[in-house]
């Protein structure tokens, strides 16, 4: 796919989009009358991270023909994402799911069985031509179709040139009828860039210690280990191990805070800014996700990131966000 002013795009992301539907306060799902219309998706999250830090971003998908979907698309061109190589599906509605607030945390309901967006399939690879390539191993579980999408990304390279960016992004309750451990592995192997939590390393494969992780997922070049309120670590394609604490932040809401710390690594590895720069761009990143609760944050303006991330270890471990 190409933007309006005929340049590549830095990034394509490829993945579904819902629609939310989220509650005004902390009372359960049940007992609200009244919910706020809003879209959310892994991948189109990270599409506009990386739009809000000024990069050219697309998104590609398949969303129904139905008022959902055009509010999907409106939703993500406010916030500049080109949308022009999204299908629109006359046969199939585009997903929706609920999010239910509460003390313990935010639970999430999910309708996304035959949407538009388990249509996508293989065919969908000619439209990702961009620098960065980047799914998740959300879009893998939605369908055999998506799978093949994903290996035809990830294993066959149908992308030349692109670097393919792959976030695990282990969602349980979508791996029900396969198994996700082998399923997921493969394209994290043929990936260039591989975001994985270490709790999801440890669930999926039985894995916990970052370096075994890195070792697990060989011969990808980047693997970058998150470790929630601990820290992140970069394993390089020159050996490197580079690890960057997590800094103190205000936490309203956890949803959509990976996909915002892979937005903020992507952003910096396209500036050819190093390691831990990216890293720390991440975590700001995340930290704005955590602090709203919306799916996609509020990015913080870029003077304001690079003044954060040229702060010194002492100054950086001493940090609060949000």
């Amino acid at each position: 796919m190409r933007t309006r002013d005929n340049a590549l795009p830095d990034v394509v992301c490829v993945g579904e989009t819902m629609a939310v539907l989220v509650p005004p306060d902390a009372d359960p799902l049940e007992r609200q009358r009244v919910l706020r219309l809003d879209v959310g998706g892994a991948e189109s999250n990270v599409a506009c991270g990386l739009a809000a830090l000024g990069h050219r971003v697309a998104w590609v998908s398949r969303v129904g023909d139905d008022p959902l979907g055009r509010r999907v698309l409106a939703e993500l061109r406010g916030r500049g994402v080109d949308v022009g190589g999204v299908a629109t599906d006359p046969d199939r509605p585009t997903g929706v799911y609920f999010k239910d607030t509460g003390p313990a945390g935010t639970g999430t309901y999910y309708y996304r069985r035959g949407s538009a967006a388990t249509r996508m399939g293989p065919d969908l690879a000619t439209a990702c031509r961009a620098r960065v390539v980047h799914l998740s191993g959300i879009t893998a579980a939605l369908s055999d179709s998506c799978a093949d999408l994903v290996t035809e990304i990830f294993v066959r390279r149908a992308v030349p040139g692109a670097t393919v960016s792959f976030d695990v992004n282990h969602r349980p309750a979508l791996w029900r009828h396969r198994d996700p451990a082998t399923a997921l592995l493969e394209p994290a192997r043929h990936a260039d860039i591989v975001f994985v939590g270490r709790d999801e390393a440890e669930a999926l494969w039985g894995t916990a210690r970052p370096k075994e992780i890195r070792d697990l997922l060989a011969p990808a070049p980047v693997v970058v280990v998150k470790d929630a309120e601990h820290g992140a670590t970069a394993y390089t394609a020159a050996g490197e191990e580079v690890f960057v604490p997590t800094p103190d932040s205000r936490i309203v809401e956890r949803v959509g805070a990976g996909d915002a710390f892979a937005a903020g690594y992507l952003a910096a590895h396209l500036e050819g800014r190093g390691t831990e720069t990216a890293l720390r761009l991440g975590h700001v990143m995340a930290a704005a996700a955590l602090a709203t609760g919306g799916d996609v944050p509020t990015a913080p303006d870029r003077a304001r990131a690079d003044r954060l991330l040229a702060l010194d270890e002492q100054e950086w471990a001493a940090l609060r966000l949000g």
